[in-house]
């Protein structure tokens, strides 16, 4: 019986599901060097020292106050972190910019305006700009002497990002675009010196424009009144006839779209980095309650059930951390293969990103529901104190909604990481069909007992391995059912991304766990284990039941049968006690007064 190939390099984007990882090979938070160790608990006393002591002042949208956070970040050395340093920035590479985010991605509004800034506020002038652009924009951006902001969104168009209706008409004399229209929702708005703007030319050609807020015709709206992120500026913007030099046109004109879907690719890893950090404050602040609060005569963290909570919590943050990690590096390497073959900067980091644009979607989606899971449940531990803005979770529950909107939402998300992968399979980028007809093959034949691998989680690879035949058959049938039609079943692909994503995550932390395993020996990584374990047999239950509805849908008879009977063998894990497991996961933390994993 064939089984999928294996690889011992690095994989391409979408790679991870036609191909198995070498652990050795796979980066972890445990790989980063001491500078970045460094760098991250500089971020760290940023955040303690500036933005947490200052919430209240930060919510209540004090004049310059943001700004002057913002500021501070530069003189940290915090800002402009991967710009090159001939445009004013440090040349950092991208695995330590996600470190950074992790750090200071837990600071509600503080942490929206540092990431528009660092992030869609600067990044399309630095990667698209003309060199006249850069040297005009760029070194500003990168020491926050400005401010940059993004506007995409409108009132008719979200995630329809090219259903925008904002005009651009060049003038009589030719010196300028005039600009038409309002943007709605957008980050920073209220202090941003610099706008990225989208518009089309003729009323059809998308093109991204270079706004200064001192144009003519550009004028800025009041704030928003929002639920979370409240010291976050979000205002709308408004253009009659602002006019905009034509030597601000940023890349080609009608290649709008390219700017904005690239940008996105890297905002989008850049907020599963950012909620990673969050997700440990937050699980931290539940087991210093439950540890402290009493109710029948004994701290609530004795209970069961907030042990299951805790568990639960530490468990799914650090899964997606592994799953972060992994993909930091293998972005990273990417991007400097380029450079060292001689591409320039900015080409080689948009390749990179668009490379593993599978993988980013699929951690934003990670990073934002796990820490929308984390916060409700911390909200749950404090009971009635956790209704109460005297106490942090309560800012924490609000900020994080945000998260599955930002970035593209969280359904286009899922989305996207199905019909990036189907695409490149039907361009040969990705050999999916033939790994599918593998494991359609295989359905028919009786399955293999006896001689088992024992070595060293030989099960848990087998389950991993297993769980890629369960995604491989349901697409494939889908795709003989629809056909080019297979965009229009939205459930199927959503089914389908879900079964993506826990299987990503359950390989990342597998991977993770066999390298701590073979550096550190199996005594020091009980913990780790249990995590792994209970995700893994978790993940089964989730991605059986996925791949069931979604086969429902477009299967009957006999094939019905046969798809069911596959997946149930596909998701078929030994029976483990996660209860236990989860138990001492909270205890440990428990002990050590703090997520400690």
């Amino acid at each position: 019986m064939k089984s999928i190939p294996t690889v011992t390099t690095a994989l391409k984007g979408g790679e991870w599901l036609i191909k198995e990882s070498s652990p050795i090979e796979t980066f972890t938070p445990e790989d980063i060097s001491e500078e970045q160790k460094m760098i991250l608990e500089m971020a760290h006393q940023f955040m303690n020292t500036y933005v947490l002591p200052n919430m209240e002042r930060a919510d209540k949208m004090e004049p310059g106050f943001m700004r002057s956070l913002l500021e501070r970040t530069a003189e940290q050395g915090l800002s402009g972190t991967t710009v090159p340093e001939q445009y004013g920035g440090f040349g950092k590479d991208f695995l330590t910019n996600g470190i950074i985010m992790e750090g200071l991605g837990y600071g509600g509004g503080f942490s929206v305006a540092y990431y528009v800034h660092t992030g869609i506020g600067s990044m399309p002038i630095l990667y698209f700009g003309t060199e006249e652009q850069r040297q005009k924009y760029v070194n500003k951006l990168a020491t926050c002497e400005w401010v940059g902001a993004y506007g995409l969104t409108e009132p008719g168009s979200g995630s329809d990002a090219l259903g925008a209706k904002t005009t651009a008409t060049l003038s009589a004399d030719g010196k300028y675009y005039l600009l038409n229209g309002q943007k709605s929702w957008i980050s920073n708005g209220g202090f941003a010196d610099v706008f990225t703007i989208f518009a089309k030319i003729d009323g059809d050609k998308f093109t991204a424009f270079i706004v200064e807020r001192n144009f003519e015709g550009f004028t800025v709206g009041a704030e928003e009144h929002k639920m979370g992120i409240k010291s976050s500026s979000t205002v709308p913007l408004f253009y009659q006839d602002c006019k905009v030099p034509v030597e601000n046109v940023l890349g080609e004109i009608g290649k709008g779209h390219l700017i904005a879907f690239n940008v996105l690719n890297n905002g989008r890893f850049k907020l599963g980095a950012a909620t990673t950090g969050a997700s440990k404050v937050n699980t931290t602040r539940a087991v210093q309650y439950a540890a402290t609060r009493e109710q029948f005569k004994t701290p609530i963290a004795n209970f069961g059930a907030v042990k299951y909570k805790l568990g639960e919590m530490a468990i799914r943050t650090w899964v997606h951390e592994s799953a972060i990690y992994r993909a930091s590096k293998m972005i990273n390497d990417k991007e400097e293969e380029l450079l060292a073959a001689g591409e320039p900067f900015n080409k080689a980091f948009l390749v990179a990103s668009e490379e593993y644009a599978i993988e980013c979607a699929m951690l934003k989606v990670s990073g934002s529901e796990t820490l929308d899971f984390i916060v409700d449940e911390a909200l749950q531990i404090h009971g009635g104190n956790g209704f109460s803005d005297e106490y942090p979770i309560s800012r924490a529950y609000r900020d994080s909604r945000i998260n599955r909107i930002f970035e593209g939402t969280n359904e286009i998300n899922r989305l996207l990481s199905v019909d990036m992968t189907l695409k490149r399979a039907m361009k040969g980028k990705l050999d999916v069909m033939s790994a599918a007809v593998v494991v359609s093959k295989e359905l028919m034949s009786i399955p293999e007992f006896g001689n088992e691998d024992e070595t060293a989680f030989a099960k848990e690879k087998k389950y991993i391995s297993n769980f890629k035949k369960a995604i491989l058959l349901v697409p494939g049938a889908a795709v003989q059912k629809y056909m080019t039609a297979l965009d229009k079943e939205q459930e199927i692909l959503m089914n389908i991304a879900d079964m993506f994503i826990n299987t990503y995550l359950s390989e990342s932390a597998l991977l993770r766990l066999m390298k701590l395993s073979e550096t550190y020996g199996d005594a020091a990584t009980k913990y780790q284990t249990d995590i792994v374990y209970t995700y893994i047999y978790d993940s089964a239950e989730r991605i059986l039941k996925a791949g069931k509805e979604a086969i429902n849908r477009f299967a009957e008879g006999d094939e019905l049968s046969m798809m069911h009977v596959g997946l149930r063998r596909f998701t078929k894990v030994a029976p483990f006690n996660t209860i236990a497991a989860r138990r001492r996961i909270a205890e440990k933390m428990i002990q050590e007064n703090r997520y400690c994993f």
